[in-house]
């Protein structure tokens, strides 16, 4: 039995083809086995197929020596959160996050949420999985189904497992950590900074919704006197519109629009698991995530001085200035939310952030989180008395960017070494942290492959120099063919 839905950093597949009940009862069972796993909290996203894939998962889970304890709904984040809060051995959530209607996934952590990659036991459960023979895997399903449903009823959301069987099981439970989530959520800002704020939110159908409306309850209770306008909030796995990725500019209309039909002050959405958050400014204008990291790493560096930050190599400038001004200590670390973390634990810095909109924390077990980014940025426009664009605007004009843009090449390899070529010799500095980083007086690029296409991502910034940023883009874009 092989499994093609285990990728370098997590688990994602096509559903039928590549995931079903029975591969995640064959994860679930190698994830306990592999970590001698007592206890595992699992949850899952608002995907139909989400929820038949976390039952069969805890079956496995169960049948490889662990109790589970099962969220419900949740975002990525509040796996992590759990998974360190409640002490457990590990913890699993099934999502497909940005990724087409006909995929689901699943993201790993072990205890104290550390990441599961690769090479760090991700490919160990893989082969543990695939080891299991075919009728034994059946049999464990069967001791807690009423019958197994068919492909077509399982896309659409229907499971072979019972709850009920589970619950009699003695080895599920139904848990929440809801309020301890939301009190650490809130614990990141300084609740009397907050003056009046009207925000549009977007949950994009995704788990979100849920989580804020925690959120914005406890506000209630609190006093904090924020005003959230709600769009695209309910969770439904059919998506109405469309899959959350406000990466992609096509997905941000309505969150723009919003923001000025109200007059908010600022603009948030998510993408389906929420584990990573984008901001609008008042009019509307999407932030770019490089200009988010910088944010978040001065409100750090302003509350404890002399800290650490993390960032990529993909575009910093800006982040590495701010950080320097502020009196931190600016580090560089490679793209991904493993590297990033690994970094961050190995330099106990306090805040990590890639342009990406992954921004990671060291009191949130230095995991990425979508919720603490919007707060701590509410909190710095109360604080300053200054509108989110003006907050941005003076770094967006010191250190002008492309963001990333995507290109599909027959071989990647090729183009980068034919790029290099181009402008190694007169180049300042050339960095191989990540892809190619080259680097002059005025200007610098970063050129990366991706690890699962034939598709190569650039980013251009600049010293206050917005034509000499996009020349050279173009310049670029030309010579990648």
């Amino acid at each position: 039995m092989q499994l093609s839905c285990f990728k370098a950093y997590d688990i994602r597949g096509k559903l039928v083809e590549q995931l079903d009940e029975h591969s995640a009862y064959r994860i679930g069972r190698a994830f306990a086995e592999y970590l001698n796993a007592k206890s595992v909290v699992v949850g899952g996203d608002v995907r139909l197929t989400s929820e038949p894939l976390k039952l069969a998962l805890a079956v496995g889970l169960i049948d490889g020596g662990a109790k589970v304890l099962d969220l419900g709904m949740t975002g990525t984040e509040e796996i992590y959160f759990a998974t360190k809060h409640l002490g457990v051995d590990g913890g699993i959530e099934v999502t497909a996050s940005h990724n087409p209607i006909d995929y689901n996934g699943m993201k790993l952590v072990k205890a104290d949420s550390k990441p599961i990659s690769g090479d760090t036991g991700l490919f160990a459960i893989k082969e543990l999985a695939e080891s299991y023979e075919e009728n034994s895997v059946k049999a464990g399903l069967m001791s807690f189904s009423n019958g197994f449903v068919s492909s077509a009823d399982f896309v659409s959301g229907q499971s072979s497992v019972s709850v009920e069987k589970l619950l009699l099981s003695q080895a599920y439970q139904m848990v929440s950590t809801e309020n301890a989530y939301v009190e650490h959520m809130l614990s990141y800002i300084n609740q009397d900074n907050i003056r009046p704020l009207k925000l549009v939110v977007n949950a994009g159908n995704g788990a979100a919704g849920k989580a804020l409306d925690a959120i914005e309850q406890t506000l209630i209770k609190l006093q904090v006197p924020v005003e959230f306008i709600k769009i695209h909030h309910q969770p439904d796995g059919t998506f109405p519109n469309g899959i959350p990725n406000p990466l992609l500019p096509e997905s941000r209309a309505d969150t723009a629009n919003a923001v000025k039909a109200h007059k908010a002050d600022m603009g948030i959405a998510w993408d389906g698991d929420f584990d990573r958050c984008f901001l609008f400014d008042e009019n509307g204008d999407f932030v770019e995530g490089y200009y988010i990291v910088g944010l978040l790493a001065k409100a750090f560096l302003d509350k404890d001085p002399g800290a650490k930050i993390i960032f990529d190599p993909r575009v910093y400038w800006n982040t590495e200035d701010i950080v320097k001004s502020s009196g931190g200590v600016p580090i560089m670390s490679k793209t991904g939310h493993a590297f990033i973390k690994e970094r961050m634990r190995a330099d106990d810095a306090v805040y990590g952030g890639e342009m990406s909109a992954h921004h990671y924390f060291r009191d949130f077990a230095y995991c990425d989180s979508g919720m603490i980014p919007w707060l701590l940025v509410a909190e710095l426009i109360c604080t300053s008395n200054k509108p989110l664009s003006n907050l941005v605007k003076e770094r967006i004009a010191a250190f002008p960017s492309s963001g990333e843009i995507n290109r599909t090449v027959s071989d990647p390899d090729k183009v980068i070494k034919a790029v290099l070529a181009k402008y190694e010799a007169s180049a300042k500095l050339v960095d191989y942290t990540d892809g190619i980083g080259v680097e002059f007086d005025e200007w610098r690029f970063n050129l990366r492959k991706s690890n699962t296409e034939p598709v190569i991502r650039l980013n251009v910034e600049s010293r206050a120099n917005i034509p000499l940023m996009e020349d050279k883009t173009k310049e670029l874009l030309s010579l990648l063919q």
